[in-house]
Protein backbone atom coordinates (compact mmCIF):
# COMPACT_ATOMS: atom_id res chain seq x y z
CA UNK A 1 0.00 0.00 0.00
CA UNK A 2 1.23 3.39 -0.41
CA UNK A 3 -0.05 6.56 1.39
CA UNK A 4 -3.12 7.06 -0.98
CA UNK A 5 -4.54 4.00 0.86
CA UNK A 6 -4.61 2.09 -2.76
CA UNK A 7 -2.43 -0.85 -3.93
CA UNK A 8 0.83 0.45 -5.38
CA UNK A 9 0.27 1.17 -9.33
CA UNK A 10 3.97 0.95 -10.12
CA UNK A 11 3.75 -2.51 -12.28
CA UNK A 12 2.34 -1.86 -15.72
CA UNK A 13 1.19 -4.17 -18.46
CA UNK A 14 4.51 -5.23 -19.80
CA UNK A 15 5.27 -6.16 -15.51
CA UNK A 16 2.64 -8.01 -15.12
CA UNK A 17 -0.86 -9.99 -16.31
CA UNK A 18 -3.28 -7.25 -15.24
CA UNK A 19 -4.64 -4.73 -16.92
CA UNK A 20 -3.09 -1.27 -15.67
CA UNK A 21 -4.67 1.46 -12.99
CA UNK A 22 -6.48 3.78 -15.35
CA UNK A 23 -5.60 7.03 -15.39
CA UNK A 24 -9.24 8.44 -17.10
CA UNK A 25 -8.73 11.94 -18.57
CA UNK A 26 -12.30 12.62 -18.86
CA UNK A 27 -14.86 12.40 -16.12
CA UNK A 28 -17.20 14.82 -14.43
CA UNK A 29 -17.76 16.47 -11.15
CA UNK A 30 -21.70 17.75 -10.43
CA UNK A 31 -20.33 20.83 -8.11
CA UNK A 32 -21.80 21.22 -4.45
CA UNK A 33 -24.14 23.82 -3.89
CA UNK A 34 -21.08 26.20 -1.96
CA UNK A 35 -18.69 26.10 -4.65
CA UNK A 36 -19.32 29.80 -5.53
CA UNK A 37 -21.67 30.81 -2.18
CA UNK A 38 -18.70 29.80 0.10
CA UNK A 39 -16.30 32.23 -2.15
CA UNK A 40 -17.82 35.26 -3.54
CA UNK A 41 -17.90 38.32 -2.17
CA UNK A 42 -20.72 38.87 0.23
CA UNK A 43 -22.30 41.44 -2.26
CA UNK A 44 -22.39 38.54 -5.03
CA UNK A 45 -23.94 35.60 -3.00
CA UNK A 46 -27.79 36.73 -4.14
CA UNK A 47 -26.81 37.30 -7.57
CA UNK A 48 -24.12 34.48 -7.75
CA UNK A 49 -24.59 30.64 -8.39
CA UNK A 50 -26.87 29.30 -6.27
CA UNK A 51 -29.00 26.28 -5.70
CA UNK A 52 -32.65 26.81 -5.31
CA UNK A 53 -35.01 23.69 -5.52
CA UNK A 54 -38.29 23.89 -7.94
CA UNK A 55 -40.40 22.46 -9.74
CA UNK A 56 -39.95 21.39 -13.61
CA UNK A 57 -42.54 23.26 -15.82
CA UNK A 58 -41.17 21.80 -19.25
CA UNK A 59 -37.83 20.65 -21.46
CA UNK A 60 -36.40 19.27 -23.93
CA UNK A 61 -33.55 18.31 -26.04
CA UNK A 62 -34.09 18.83 -29.60
CA UNK A 63 -31.73 19.61 -32.49
CA UNK A 64 -28.76 19.55 -30.26
CA UNK A 65 -30.20 22.41 -27.82
CA UNK A 66 -31.19 21.71 -24.43
CA UNK A 67 -34.19 24.06 -23.66
CA UNK A 68 -35.36 23.35 -19.37
CA UNK A 69 -38.38 26.05 -17.85
CA UNK A 70 -38.62 26.00 -14.22
CA UNK A 71 -41.75 26.44 -12.53
CA UNK A 72 -42.72 28.48 -9.63
CA UNK A 73 -43.25 27.59 -6.14
CA UNK A 74 -46.25 25.51 -5.52
CA UNK A 75 -46.30 24.86 -9.35
CA UNK A 76 -47.05 21.26 -10.22
CA UNK A 77 -44.31 18.82 -12.05
CA UNK A 78 -40.96 16.81 -10.29
CA UNK A 79 -39.08 18.57 -8.42
CA UNK A 80 -35.40 19.38 -9.19
CA UNK A 81 -32.52 21.03 -7.54
CA UNK A 82 -31.98 24.07 -10.09
CA UNK A 83 -28.58 26.41 -10.57
CA UNK A 84 -30.08 29.92 -10.75
CA UNK A 85 -27.36 32.54 -11.63
CA UNK A 86 -28.34 36.04 -13.33
CA UNK A 87 -31.29 34.87 -16.05
CA UNK A 88 -30.18 31.33 -16.19
CA UNK A 89 -31.86 28.59 -14.85
CA UNK A 90 -30.17 25.19 -15.06
CA UNK A 91 -31.36 22.18 -13.24
CA UNK A 92 -29.18 19.08 -12.32
CA UNK A 93 -30.70 16.42 -14.69
CA UNK A 94 -29.97 12.40 -14.72
CA UNK A 95 -27.98 12.66 -18.00
CA UNK A 96 -25.63 14.59 -15.58
CA UNK A 97 -25.18 11.60 -13.38
CA UNK A 98 -26.38 8.41 -14.52
CA UNK A 99 -24.07 5.93 -13.11
CA UNK A 100 -26.01 3.34 -11.32
CA UNK A 101 -28.92 3.31 -13.17
CA UNK A 102 -29.82 0.66 -15.97
CA UNK A 103 -28.91 2.15 -19.24
CA UNK A 104 -33.25 1.86 -19.80
CA UNK A 105 -34.04 4.09 -16.86
CA UNK A 106 -31.69 6.78 -18.52
CA UNK A 107 -34.32 9.94 -19.27
CA UNK A 108 -33.97 13.36 -19.53
CA UNK A 109 -35.50 14.24 -16.23
CA UNK A 110 -34.42 16.62 -13.64
CA UNK A 111 -33.21 15.21 -9.96
CA UNK A 112 -31.81 16.19 -6.80
CA UNK A 113 -28.60 15.85 -4.82
CA UNK A 114 -30.28 13.43 -3.15
CA UNK A 115 -31.09 11.40 -6.28
CA UNK A 116 -27.83 11.22 -7.70
CA UNK A 117 -24.91 8.68 -7.07
CA UNK A 118 -22.69 10.83 -4.25
CA UNK A 119 -19.52 10.13 -6.10
CA UNK A 120 -20.94 12.79 -8.51
CA UNK A 121 -20.21 16.02 -5.90
CA UNK A 122 -18.57 13.79 -2.94
CA UNK A 123 -14.17 13.14 -3.13
CA UNK A 124 -14.24 10.06 -0.63
CA UNK A 125 -17.36 8.86 -2.90
CA UNK A 126 -15.60 9.44 -6.13
CA UNK A 127 -12.62 7.53 -4.70
CA UNK A 128 -14.66 4.75 -4.02
CA UNK A 129 -16.28 4.56 -7.46
CA UNK A 130 -12.84 4.79 -9.05
CA UNK A 131 -11.89 2.06 -6.98
CA UNK A 132 -14.85 -0.07 -8.03
CA UNK A 133 -13.64 0.76 -11.48
CA UNK A 134 -9.45 -0.03 -11.74
CA UNK A 135 -9.19 3.72 -11.76
CA UNK A 136 -6.05 5.28 -9.81
CA UNK A 137 -6.30 8.92 -11.10
CA UNK A 138 -8.67 10.99 -12.91
CA UNK A 139 -9.12 14.47 -14.58
CA UNK A 140 -12.75 15.60 -14.44
CA UNK A 141 -14.51 18.31 -16.27
CA UNK A 142 -17.02 20.51 -14.87
CA UNK A 143 -21.22 20.33 -15.03
CA UNK A 144 -22.77 23.72 -14.16
CA UNK A 145 -19.77 26.40 -15.80
CA UNK A 146 -20.14 23.79 -18.51
CA UNK A 147 -17.67 21.97 -20.54
CA UNK A 148 -15.22 25.49 -20.61
CA UNK A 149 -17.07 27.88 -18.52
CA UNK A 150 -19.07 28.83 -21.28
CA UNK A 151 -21.66 29.67 -18.40
CA UNK A 152 -19.43 32.92 -17.11
CA UNK A 153 -18.55 33.91 -20.54
CA UNK A 154 -22.14 34.23 -20.96
CA UNK A 155 -23.01 36.29 -17.97
CA UNK A 156 -23.55 40.10 -18.37
CA UNK A 157 -21.42 40.90 -15.35
CA UNK A 158 -18.00 40.45 -16.38
CA UNK A 159 -16.50 41.51 -12.66
CA UNK A 160 -18.89 38.21 -11.40
CA UNK A 161 -18.09 36.20 -14.50
CA UNK A 162 -14.06 36.39 -13.62
CA UNK A 163 -14.61 35.90 -9.47
CA UNK A 164 -16.54 33.24 -10.65
CA UNK A 165 -14.27 31.38 -12.65
CA UNK A 166 -11.44 31.62 -9.99
CA UNK A 167 -13.94 30.52 -7.17
CA UNK A 168 -14.34 27.74 -9.53
CA UNK A 169 -10.75 27.12 -9.66
CA UNK A 170 -10.43 27.69 -6.18
CA UNK A 171 -12.68 25.01 -5.46
CA UNK A 172 -11.04 22.60 -8.05
CA UNK A 173 -7.22 22.96 -6.95
CA UNK A 174 -8.07 23.20 -3.02
CA UNK A 175 -11.04 20.96 -2.81
CA UNK A 176 -11.92 18.46 -5.32
CA UNK A 177 -7.95 18.42 -5.69
CA UNK A 178 -7.14 18.54 -2.51
CA UNK A 179 -5.45 16.60 0.37
CA UNK A 180 -8.58 14.43 0.53
CA UNK A 181 -8.35 13.40 -2.76
CA UNK A 182 -4.55 11.96 -2.39
CA UNK A 183 -3.45 13.30 -5.45
CA UNK A 184 -6.12 10.88 -7.35
CA UNK A 185 -7.74 13.71 -8.85
CA UNK A 186 -5.88 16.21 -11.38
CA UNK A 187 -7.04 19.64 -11.49
CA UNK A 188 -8.72 20.96 -14.78
CA UNK A 189 -9.06 24.87 -14.72
CA UNK A 190 -11.21 27.50 -16.74
CA UNK A 191 -10.46 30.52 -18.02
CA UNK A 192 -12.26 33.70 -18.99
CA UNK A 193 -13.21 33.49 -22.71
CA UNK A 194 -13.53 36.73 -23.20
CA UNK A 195 -10.42 38.19 -22.47
CA UNK A 196 -6.98 36.25 -23.24
CA UNK A 197 -4.96 38.78 -21.67
CA UNK A 198 -6.96 37.34 -18.03
CA UNK A 199 -6.84 33.75 -19.69
CA UNK A 200 -3.03 34.07 -19.58
CA UNK A 201 -3.21 35.10 -16.20
CA UNK A 202 -5.42 32.98 -15.07
CA UNK A 203 -3.64 29.97 -16.63
CA UNK A 204 0.03 31.47 -14.87
CA UNK A 205 -2.39 31.56 -11.67
CA UNK A 206 -2.76 28.14 -11.59
CA UNK A 207 0.06 26.78 -12.99
CA UNK A 208 2.08 27.87 -10.26
CA UNK A 209 0.10 25.62 -8.07
CA UNK A 210 0.57 22.85 -10.10
CA UNK A 211 -2.13 22.74 -12.61
CA UNK A 212 -1.46 21.62 -16.17
CA UNK A 213 -4.98 21.51 -18.05
CA UNK A 214 -7.27 24.29 -18.36
CA UNK A 215 -10.68 23.72 -20.63
CA UNK A 216 -11.07 25.28 -23.84
CA UNK A 217 -13.66 25.48 -26.19
CA UNK A 218 -13.39 23.04 -29.34
CA UNK A 219 -15.09 25.83 -31.78
CA UNK A 220 -14.77 29.33 -30.32
CA UNK A 221 -16.78 31.29 -33.22
CA UNK A 222 -19.68 29.30 -31.83
CA UNK A 223 -19.77 31.14 -28.50
CA UNK A 224 -19.42 34.14 -29.99
CA UNK A 225 -15.66 34.38 -29.69
CA UNK A 226 -12.70 34.89 -32.07
CA UNK A 227 -11.42 31.79 -34.07
CA UNK A 228 -8.29 30.31 -33.69
CA UNK A 229 -6.94 31.29 -37.04
CA UNK A 230 -7.10 34.99 -35.85
CA UNK A 231 -3.84 36.84 -33.22
CA UNK A 232 -6.37 37.23 -30.55
CA UNK A 233 -5.77 34.17 -28.80
CA UNK A 234 -1.90 34.48 -28.48
CA UNK A 235 -1.43 35.58 -25.42
CA UNK A 236 -3.35 32.95 -24.08
CA UNK A 237 -1.72 30.23 -26.16
CA UNK A 238 1.45 31.39 -25.23
CA UNK A 239 0.81 31.19 -21.52
CA UNK A 240 -0.39 27.37 -22.11
CA UNK A 241 2.83 27.12 -24.13
CA UNK A 242 5.14 28.94 -21.65
CA UNK A 243 3.53 26.47 -18.35
CA UNK A 244 3.08 23.19 -20.04
CA UNK A 245 -0.83 23.73 -19.52
CA UNK A 246 -2.76 21.14 -21.77
CA UNK A 247 -5.51 22.60 -23.57
CA UNK A 248 -8.46 20.32 -23.51
CA UNK A 249 -11.29 20.33 -25.06
CA UNK A 250 -14.49 18.20 -24.34
CA UNK A 251 -17.34 17.37 -26.90
CA UNK A 252 -20.13 20.55 -26.99
CA UNK A 253 -17.35 22.63 -25.30
CA UNK A 254 -18.82 24.96 -28.13
CA UNK A 255 -22.25 24.98 -27.02
CA UNK A 256 -23.68 23.47 -30.37
CA UNK A 257 -23.68 20.19 -30.58
CA UNK A 258 -23.44 18.22 -33.92
CA UNK A 259 -27.18 17.60 -35.28
CA UNK A 260 -29.26 17.31 -38.58
CA UNK A 261 -32.13 19.28 -38.15
CA UNK A 262 -34.11 20.56 -35.61
CA UNK A 263 -35.94 18.14 -34.89
CA UNK A 264 -33.72 15.81 -34.88
CA UNK A 265 -33.70 13.46 -31.67
CA UNK A 266 -30.96 13.53 -29.09
CA UNK A 267 -29.67 9.83 -30.41
CA UNK A 268 -28.49 11.74 -33.99
CA UNK A 269 -26.40 14.15 -32.07
CA UNK A 270 -25.15 11.12 -29.89
CA UNK A 271 -23.63 9.36 -32.89
CA UNK A 272 -21.97 11.92 -34.34
CA UNK A 273 -20.86 13.95 -31.17
CA UNK A 274 -16.93 13.16 -32.84
CA UNK A 275 -17.86 15.95 -35.19
CA UNK A 276 -17.06 18.98 -33.48
CA UNK A 277 -13.91 17.15 -32.47
CA UNK A 278 -13.38 16.46 -35.84
CA UNK A 279 -14.12 20.32 -37.00
CA UNK A 280 -11.54 21.51 -34.28
CA UNK A 281 -8.84 19.34 -34.83
CA UNK A 282 -8.60 21.02 -38.63
CA UNK A 283 -8.73 24.23 -37.25
CA UNK A 284 -5.95 23.75 -35.37
CA UNK A 285 -3.91 21.73 -37.92
CA UNK A 286 -4.66 24.32 -40.67
CA UNK A 287 -3.90 27.27 -38.03
CA UNK A 288 -0.49 27.38 -38.25
CA UNK A 289 -0.34 27.86 -34.18
CA UNK A 290 1.78 24.70 -33.38
CA UNK A 291 4.52 26.41 -35.48
CA UNK A 292 4.36 29.65 -33.53
CA UNK A 293 3.94 28.22 -29.65
CA UNK A 294 6.12 24.63 -30.32
CA UNK A 295 5.27 23.97 -26.70
CA UNK A 296 0.92 23.64 -27.08
CA UNK A 297 -0.25 20.72 -26.35
CA UNK A 298 -4.21 19.93 -27.09
CA UNK A 299 -6.73 17.05 -26.29
CA UNK A 300 -10.16 16.10 -27.30
CA UNK A 301 -12.49 14.81 -24.60
CA UNK A 302 -14.96 11.97 -25.54
CA UNK A 303 -14.39 12.77 -28.94
CA UNK A 304 -13.11 8.76 -29.66
CA UNK A 305 -10.53 8.11 -32.37
CA UNK A 306 -11.61 6.17 -34.77
CA UNK A 307 -12.39 8.97 -37.23
CA UNK A 308 -8.53 10.61 -37.39
CA UNK A 309 -6.43 8.28 -39.66
CA UNK A 310 -9.01 9.72 -42.56
CA UNK A 311 -8.69 12.88 -41.33
CA UNK A 312 -4.93 13.13 -40.81
CA UNK A 313 -4.92 11.70 -44.73
CA UNK A 314 -7.26 14.52 -46.52
CA UNK A 315 -5.73 16.93 -44.88
CA UNK A 316 -2.32 15.85 -45.52
CA UNK A 317 -3.49 15.81 -49.19
CA UNK A 318 -5.02 19.35 -49.02
CA UNK A 319 -2.15 20.67 -47.89
CA UNK A 320 0.89 18.77 -50.34
CA UNK A 321 -1.83 19.50 -53.31
CA UNK A 322 -3.67 22.97 -52.05
CA UNK A 323 -1.70 25.07 -49.63
CA UNK A 324 -1.23 27.45 -52.66
CA UNK A 325 -4.69 28.21 -52.88
CA UNK A 326 -5.80 26.90 -49.34
CA UNK A 327 -4.58 29.96 -47.54
CA UNK A 328 -2.06 28.02 -45.50
CA UNK A 329 1.71 28.31 -47.60
CA UNK A 330 2.90 30.97 -45.48
CA UNK A 331 1.98 29.47 -42.02
CA UNK A 332 1.48 25.58 -42.24
CA UNK A 333 5.10 24.34 -42.96
CA UNK A 334 4.77 20.66 -41.91
CA UNK A 335 2.53 18.18 -43.35
CA UNK A 336 -0.81 18.42 -40.62
CA UNK A 337 -0.42 14.54 -39.60
CA UNK A 338 3.07 15.56 -38.49
CA UNK A 339 1.74 17.93 -36.69
CA UNK A 340 -0.46 16.34 -35.13
CA UNK A 341 1.76 13.53 -33.77
CA UNK A 342 3.81 16.03 -32.15
CA UNK A 343 0.82 18.02 -30.83
CA UNK A 344 -2.83 16.72 -30.77
CA UNK A 345 -4.24 13.94 -28.68
CA UNK A 346 -7.35 11.99 -28.70
CA UNK A 347 -9.40 10.61 -25.96
CA UNK A 348 -11.95 7.98 -26.25
CA UNK A 349 -13.71 5.23 -23.59
CA UNK A 350 -15.08 2.50 -26.47
CA UNK A 351 -13.78 2.57 -29.76
CA UNK A 352 -12.65 -0.78 -30.83
CA UNK A 353 -12.47 0.35 -34.45
CA UNK A 354 -9.69 2.85 -33.60
CA UNK A 355 -7.74 0.66 -32.27
CA UNK A 356 -7.82 -1.54 -34.81
CA UNK A 357 -6.15 1.54 -36.40
CA UNK A 358 -3.54 2.62 -33.73
CA UNK A 359 -0.93 2.40 -36.32
CA UNK A 360 -2.88 5.15 -38.16
CA UNK A 361 -3.03 7.00 -34.80
CA UNK A 362 0.05 6.87 -32.80
CA UNK A 363 0.59 4.96 -29.84
CA UNK A 364 1.65 8.08 -28.11
CA UNK A 365 -1.28 10.19 -29.57
CA UNK A 366 -4.26 8.12 -27.43
CA UNK A 367 -5.54 8.80 -24.33
CA UNK A 368 -8.56 6.27 -22.36
CA UNK A 369 -11.05 7.88 -20.37
CA UNK A 370 -14.42 6.76 -18.55
CA UNK A 371 -16.56 9.51 -18.51
CA UNK A 372 -17.94 8.85 -15.38
CA UNK A 373 -21.06 9.78 -14.05
CA UNK A 374 -22.42 10.43 -17.52
CA UNK A 375 -24.86 8.04 -19.33
CA UNK A 376 -21.97 7.20 -21.96
CA UNK A 377 -19.46 6.54 -18.59
CA UNK A 378 -18.16 2.47 -19.43
CA UNK A 379 -18.45 2.21 -15.36
CA UNK A 380 -18.39 0.21 -13.30
CA UNK A 381 -16.75 -2.17 -16.09
CA UNK A 382 -13.86 0.38 -17.85
CA UNK A 383 -11.40 -2.30 -17.54
CA UNK A 384 -13.54 -4.89 -18.91
CA UNK A 385 -14.29 -2.63 -21.91
CA UNK A 386 -10.35 -2.11 -22.23
CA UNK A 387 -9.37 -5.41 -21.75
CA UNK A 388 -11.75 -6.32 -24.84
CA UNK A 389 -10.85 -4.01 -26.94
CA UNK A 390 -7.08 -3.66 -26.26
CA UNK A 391 -6.69 -7.32 -25.92
CA UNK A 392 -4.89 -7.83 -29.60
CA UNK A 393 -2.12 -4.81 -28.30
CA UNK A 394 1.05 -5.82 -26.93
CA UNK A 395 1.04 -4.91 -22.91
CA UNK A 396 3.53 -1.87 -23.27
CA UNK A 397 1.45 -0.38 -25.90
CA UNK A 398 -1.53 -0.78 -23.37
CA UNK A 399 0.38 0.54 -20.80
CA UNK A 400 1.27 3.62 -22.36
CA UNK A 401 -2.54 4.02 -23.74
CA UNK A 402 -4.28 3.41 -20.36
CA UNK A 403 -1.83 5.75 -18.27
CA UNK A 404 2.07 6.05 -19.63
CA UNK A 405 0.19 9.05 -22.04
CA UNK A 406 -1.94 10.87 -19.49
CA UNK A 407 1.24 10.61 -17.19
CA UNK A 408 3.46 12.12 -19.09
CA UNK A 409 1.25 15.04 -20.38
CA UNK A 410 -0.57 16.02 -17.81
CA UNK A 411 2.75 16.00 -15.41
CA UNK A 412 1.91 13.75 -13.09
CA UNK A 413 4.13 11.20 -10.95
CA UNK A 414 5.42 8.04 -11.86
CA UNK A 415 3.09 6.43 -9.73
CA UNK A 416 -0.02 8.47 -11.96
CA UNK A 417 -0.58 10.83 -8.88
CA UNK A 418 -0.90 14.58 -9.00
CA UNK A 419 2.02 16.22 -7.38
CA UNK A 420 0.08 19.25 -6.48
CA UNK A 421 2.95 22.13 -6.08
Amino acid sequence: MDGTGIASTTNTASETDTFPRIISVDDHTVEPPGVWQDRLPAKYRDIGPRIVRAPLKEMTFLGGKFAPVMGEKGDEGPIGDWWIYEDLHRPLTRLDTAVGYDRDEIKLEVITYEQMRPGSYSVPDRLADMDVNHVQSALCFPTFPRFCGQTFTEAKDRELGLLGVRAYNDWMVEEWCGPEAHGRLIPLTLVPLWDAELAAAEVRRNAARGVRAVAFSEIPPHLGLPSIHTDDWDPFLAACAETGTVIAMHIGSSSKMPSTSADAPPAVGSTITFANCCFSMVDWLMSGKFERFPGLKIMYAEGQIGWIPYILERADVVWEENRGWGGVADKVHRPPSELFASHVYGCFFDDAFGLKNLDAIGVGNVLYETDYPHSDSTWPKSREVGESQMGHLPPDVVDRIVRGNAISLLGLTPDGLWPGK
